[in-house]
This record gives structure tokens, sequence and C-alpha cells, in this order.
């Protein structure tokens, strides 16, 4: 072999080195990248999480508006990770983040029978547990227990449903919460159990149903961004630092004043 072939061979085997490791450097991007990656899921529950098209799913942030996710988008935007956002139904997304690493749920009643099931960012805002009657309905309460023996409309997954079913109250699941303001009016159940702001709004938007009775407000509990355990603890603590800021620099308080 020439000295000049010689040459050219090393020169060739360097570039291919090159080349080689400019893939590998790549990939490992690219892997990075995806380990950083979050998976967001909400439901369909206005004012805090909105389709904007009017539908119960969506496929990206860009169709998903209300309190709350206005809230997580911007604490998202003060980190650095990619992420995805989703509408899909309530006891899927529920079932689906669980054991899911990067996977999170919002917004997510903080209780004490979930604080071991997820890390949490928050708070965001807070629910009013309260039961809601017909518009012509004459059912009053003094307290959660004089609801005992009526029908209460809930939905699967709902921490507020699952509540009263573990109380012993009789609770008619539905996969979604749409349908129970139809419900009420249509003598199918006889109380439905809902956020304050979320009750009226929904009955007016889905069936153009007015005049609903708040019975009862028994409970209230902040709503978070929850992770599933598998999420790395560091990324958690990013998102918290991150809505801190949002909340120190005013821009919480300026979301919550845009819907009221």
């Amino acid at each position: 072999m020439s000295k000049q072939t010689a040459s050219t061979a090393r020169m060739v085997l360097k570039g291919a080195k090159s080349g080689m490791l400019a893939l590998v450097l790549a990939a490992l991007a690219s892997m990075a990248t995806a380990a950083e990656r979050l998976y967001i899921f909400t439901e369909n529950y206005p004012p805090y999480n909105a389709s904007t098209t009017g539908k119960g799913f969506a496929h990206n942030e860009d169709d998903i508006t209300g309190i709350c996710t206005d809230m997580v988008k911007a604490m998202l935007a003060r980190v650095d990770y990619d992420y995805v956002m989703k509408m899909r139904a309530w006891s899927y997304a529920y079932n689906w983040v669980q054991g899911r690493e990067n996977h999170g749920l919002f917004c997510t009643a903080r209780t004490d029978e979930r604080e071991s099931q997820f890390q949490w960012v928050g708070p965001l805002a807070s629910i009013k547990w309260t039961l809601f009657a017909a518009p012509d309905s004459d059912i009053t309460l003094e307290s959660l227990e004089d609801a005992k023996g009526l029908s209460i409309a809930g939905y699967k997954g709902d921490v507020m449903s699952d509540y009263l079913v573990d109380q012993g109250f009789s609770v008619v699941m539905g996969m979604s919460s749409d349908v129970n303001a139809r419900r009420l009016t249509l003598g199918q159940a006889d109380l439905w159990v809902t956020d304050g702001l979320v009750g009226p709004l929904m009955a007016k938007e889905e069936h153009d149903i007015t005049g609903l009775k708040p019975v009862l407000v028994f409970r209230e509990t902040p709503m978070y961004l929850a992770f599933s355990t598998n999420t790395d603890p560091a990324i958690v603590a990013d998102l918290q630092q991150a809505l801190d800021e949002a909340r120190k620099a005013g821009e919480i308080d300026r979301i919550v004043a845009n819907y009221q």
C-alpha cells in the first residue's frame, strides 16, 4: 500500500469514526430529550379545564383552556421540558397516568386517600364539594347525613363520588359528569355531586339548564398537578419551583381574575 493510499484510508477511518460518534451523540441527545418529555392529561371540567372545541377530548394544548390549564401552562413556560397535553375522560386518564414515567394529571384533588399514589405540584385551585338539586326540587339538607337514602348522580374516578360511595351513599355512576344535570331534571337522580362552579356552568353549556339549587357544600379540597410516582422527583421539584415563581410574579392571580 502506498503512503498516499494509507493516508487516505486513515482519513476515511477517522471520518467514519467521527460520523459514528456524531450518530451516537445524536442518539443519546434524542434519548435524553424523550426522557424529559412530559405527558400531561386533564378532563373537560370547565371552568378549571375546558375544551375550546366543545368536545370532551383534545389532542394538543391549543385546544385546552381553563383556570387550572392556564396555571399549568404558566408553570411549564418557566421550565425547559418538552411536553404533550391531552384531554381525555377522567377515569381513563387517572388510570393511564399511574405507573407511567413523566405522566401527570390535573386538576387532581389532593386527599389523604390519594396522597401516596402521586407526587404533587401545587396547589392550583380548590373545589367546593356541592350537592345540587333540580330547579323545581324542594329538597333541603342540614348536613350530609340528611342525603342518606337519596339518589346522587356522580361519575367514575371522581373524588367526590368515590367519597360518597365509601361513606355508604347511593351514587349513580357514569363515565363523565356532563349528563348529570339532565339526570336531575329527568328525575333519574335526586342530587348531583360536583364542584360549586362546575355544576351550573356545565348544566347551562351542555343542556341549557339554569337554576340548579346548591343545597349543601360539605367539603373543600385543593387541586394539584399530580405526577406518577415513577417520575423523577427532580422534575417535580422543578415544576413546583416554577409554579411558586409564577405565583410570586402575580401570574396565578391574574389567571384567576381572567375567569371572574
